[in-house]
């Protein structure tokens, strides 16, 4: 391991300010001056390695993922937020609750989803201003938002407590990005009162759920949507999902799904737009489309394109830009032998524009994708994770980002009013401001 190179803490602390802000520059320079994998000297016991690899990726995640579980990072400084879910845990733990909550994710019971999502989709859309200029994405996290919730719980009376609930998620991701990027701080969070007020946002969070929760119980409403599923989900012995438990599954269900997807939508779309022959070639595959007919996903599945649009936009700003993982074990990556407890920052968004696996690495070319040219992007494409622990609502949101992109692009044409697209990468990477002028197609 000594011979991986090393940053000290002297260069992180001189450019702490910047990496607060956004770190990604950071990133690109060390990647650049030191090679794809080097480590930073923190002044800790533990030692953190950041990698765009593919080979040393693909080890950790895939092939000796047992290895490798969520670090510190999620299971306690998130965790202590959003509980302990699928997001936040590890070992035993996790492995059972990922099997008992897979099923609900399958792609029958995703497809009795399609029509509650069509119709929140097609509400939210109605906040657009026709033939106006808008920042999109405020507008994608309320429609990403709207449709979680309207797929966990399938009600139209719980839209002012899903606003506050998101409000509530903003304000403590904000707060865990200070103190995952400025450690050496939490000593005056602390005797500021800034963790003791998030850490009762994150209470009063849980309370709206337990609310919603208890309502549907006691209505003893039958509904096919994924609380249905979650409160019918059973543990090998026979037993239900515990309430506490129950809440931090679907907590954590809205934090991480809606705002990947929000993200992800918003850079697709404005890439999108300031590309008018993609433009149109998007619409002439779904400008026939009726989404409002029986066999949505038949339709879905057809637009292929489409699809290929949002894979892109996914490649050059993965909404999981980077990845933590912590080894249980003394392990050798790519011959160097790396301590037990080492913390691996995996940089998927230095991975998707490696000069080594991609031609013209930063051009948004969704033909990349296509099936007739297609390589195997296997080991350096991970738009949702990857190995065991790959996101389990991939295909739900997949399928949400097609139905999304084609209901816009049918009613409008997008015309961008900037240039450049700013990033503000937090816990995922979100567009600082994208506007975008909405033309009404005649």
């Amino acid at each position: 391991m000594k011979d991986v190179p090393v940053i000290s803490r002297y260069e992180v602390l001189k450019n702490r300010k910047s990496i607060l802000k956004n770190p990604l520059p950071f990133h690109k320079a060390c990647f650049k001056k030191y090679g794809d994998t080097f480590r930073i000297d923190l002044g800790k016991s533990n030692t953190w390695v950041f990698t765009r690899n593919a080979e040393a990726i693909q080890y950790i995640l895939q092939k000796n993922h047992k290895n490798y579980g969520k670090s510190p990072l999620q299971t306690e400084d998130l965790a202590k937020y959003v509980g302990k879910g699928l997001l936040t845990s590890n070992g035993e733990y996790w492995r059972v609750h990922r099997r008992m909550i897979q099923p609900a994710f399958h792609k029958k019971k995703l497809e009795g989803l399609l029509h509650i999502m069509h119709k929140a989709i097609e509400r939210e859309l109605e906040e657009i201003e026709p033939n106006e200029t808008q920042d999109i994405f405020p507008v994608m996290g309320d429609l990403a938002f709207q449709v979680v919730a309207q797929s966990l719980f399938s009600t139209a009376d719980i839209r002012n407590r899903m606003r506050t609930l998101k409000d509530i998620t903003m304000r403590i991701q904000e707060m865990l990005v200070k103190e995952l990027r400025l450690p050496y701080l939490k000593w005056w969070f602390q005797l500021k009162g800034d963790l003791k007020r998030h850490l009762e946002m994150s209470v009063d969070a849980k309370a709206i759920l337990h609310d919603i929760v208890q309502q549907r119980i006691d209505s003893k409403a039958e509904k096919d949507d994924l609380l249905d599923m979650l409160l019918k989900a059973r543990y090998e012995d026979g037993t239900s999902m515990p309430r506490a438990q129950l809440i931090d599954e679907v907590l954590v269900l809205f934090t991480a799904g809606h705002e990947t997807t929000a993200n992800a939508l918003s850079f697709t779309l404005a890439l999108i737009a300031r590309h008018p022959e993609i433009q149109e070639k998007v619409f002439a595959e779904i400008k026939d489309i009726d989404f409002s007919k029986a066999d949505i996903l038949t339709q879905l599945t057809g637009l292929k394109y489409t699809k290929q649009c949002i894979e892109e936009a996914m490649r050059l700003y993965p909404p999981l830009y980077i990845l933590d993982r912590i080894s249980a074990d003394v392990d050798v990556v790519n011959n160097h032998t790396y301590e037990k407890d080492t913390v691996w920052l995996i940089s998927f968004f230095e991975l998707h524009r490696h000069t080594d696996f991609w031609k013209d690495p930063n051009a948004f070319i969704p033909e990349r994708f296509d099936s007739t040219n297609k390589k195997d992007f296997s080991k350096c494409y991970f738009p949702f994770g990857a190995g065991p622990r790959m996101c389990i609502g991939n295909s739900f949101a997949m399928y949400e980002m097609v139905m999304t992109v084609a209901s816009i692009l049918k009613k409008y044409q997008l015309q961008p009013t900037g240039e450049a697209i700013e990033l503000n990468p937090l816990l995922t990477l979100k567009p600082q401001k994208i506007d975008l002028k909405f033309v009404l197609r005649g």
